[in-house]
């Protein structure tokens, strides 16, 4: 990861302690990968509190564990990782333990063990993949979209840098509320699709993108009227809070268009369409947005501003298209005769893996005898 830092131009200090970082955050990834899929497994069958209960479990442990490794060990800055990593690992174990215990998922009955046959047969393979590759493309466009504009904020110098960090480290807070009714989205939609209700499916991918609009509303005007103050939560650099907030207006402006983004994308992933989103994200960002924020930023003298500006851009086009495509580029009863059909090629193939270990019984049996 140095050498691309330092390619990318880049602070020879940040690319080392970057990297390091980084080295020690990934000794948690699987533990948030597991996470992430037990969190989704269960959300699918409407069970949302467990992962909820145990957030709140983890959240005090890991504000313990950044403050004693940052501020009172020798690890400082890299201490954070390390909490991190094992907050994950908390997170997935406790996770376990209580969809071990859960009535509910218990009586829904839908963990047959672990099946490798079934998981390693190709057919399964190719379904999951085919709405796993465009829900990863949709997801990753946006977020490695950011993480540009923050490469490009380090470019900049020191002071954007530093600002850039306050501004996403508060957007990444405030993009869980979209994110949030986006899940609640994906999961109503994708329920009300397989109870074969076109319907109850358009009503909760509409009643999912009403609810984003009221929200982001009320987030632009906090953000408005408290733009002089967020810099001071994370700084107290005078240089560092001023910038913030004259960039803070161009974050506000785009939160309609960000909750919009948030729930129609949730809607999207319901209908089994998340190749759609992942064209948006690819048209919005990096065709309009993240060319036009780098021309302002670098040729037009803009700075951070720059940068921003061509974010609400590219959001803006996400959330309003995509809306578009939920209210009058959705044929409902299809998505519903879609869903049906990849239900009974599911069955189909469960029929053949039921078929198959019978044939290995009665040849391990004739065996025996």
């Amino acid at each position: 990861m140095e050498p691309v830092l330092l390619a990318l131009g880049q602070q020879e200090d940040l690319a080392r302690d970057v990297q390091k970082f980084l080295r020690l955050l990934i000794t948690g990834a699987p533990a948030y990968i597991g996470f992430e899929s037990t969190k989704k497994y269960l959300q699918c069958q409407g069970i949302m509190r467990a992962s909820t209960i145990v957030l709140f479990l983890v959240f005090p442990v890991n504000i313990g564990l950044n403050i004693g490794l940052v501020h009172y060990s020798s690890l400082e800055l890299f201490g954070s990782p390390i909490a991190l990593s094992i907050t994950y690992w908390l997170a997935f174990v406790l996770l376990c333990i209580i969809t071990s215990f859960s009535p509910t998922h218990r009586r829904n009955g839908t963990w047959g063990g672990m099946q490798y046959r079934a998981v390693l047969r190709w057919k399964s393979c190719m379904t999951f993949l085919r709405l796993a590759i465009p829900g990863i493309l949709m997801v990753g466009t946006e977020w490695a979209a950011f993480e540009i504009v923050a490469l490009a904020a380090g470019r900049l110098g020191a002071l954007p840098l530093a600002a850039q960090s306050v501004i996403m480290t508060l957007d990444q807070i405030l993009n869980t509320l979209p994110f949030g009714i986006g899940v609640a989205a994906s999961t109503r939609v994708g329920n009300f699709i397989g109870l074969r209700s076109a319907a109850s499916a358009k009503h909760a991918a509409h009643a999912a993108a009403f609810l984003s609009v009221i929200m982001g509303a009320v987030v632009m005007a906090s953000l408005m009227f408290t733009r002089e103050i967020i810099g001071r939560l994370m700084s107290d650099d005078v240089a560092v809070i001023q910038l913030v907030s004259v960039v803070m207006p161009f974050v506000a402006s785009f939160q309609i268009a960000d909750g919009l983004a948030g729930s129609c994308g949730g809607s999207l992933r319901g209908q089994g369409r998340q190749h759609l989103g992942a064209i948006f994200n690819f048209v919005a960002y990096y065709i309009l947005a993240l060319p036009l924020g780098i021309y302002l930023a670098f040729e037009s003298h803009y700075g951070l501003k720059g940068l921003w500006i061509g974010q609400v851009v590219g959001l803006t086009v996400v959330g309003v298209g995509e809306y578009l495509t939920i209210w009058l580029g959705t044929d409902w009863n299809h998505e519903v005769a879609r869903g049906v059909q990849r239900n009974l090629e599911e069955a189909k193939r469960q029929r053949g893996n039921g078929s198959d270990n019978c044939q290995m019984q009665r040849k391990r049996a004739t065996m025996i005898s």
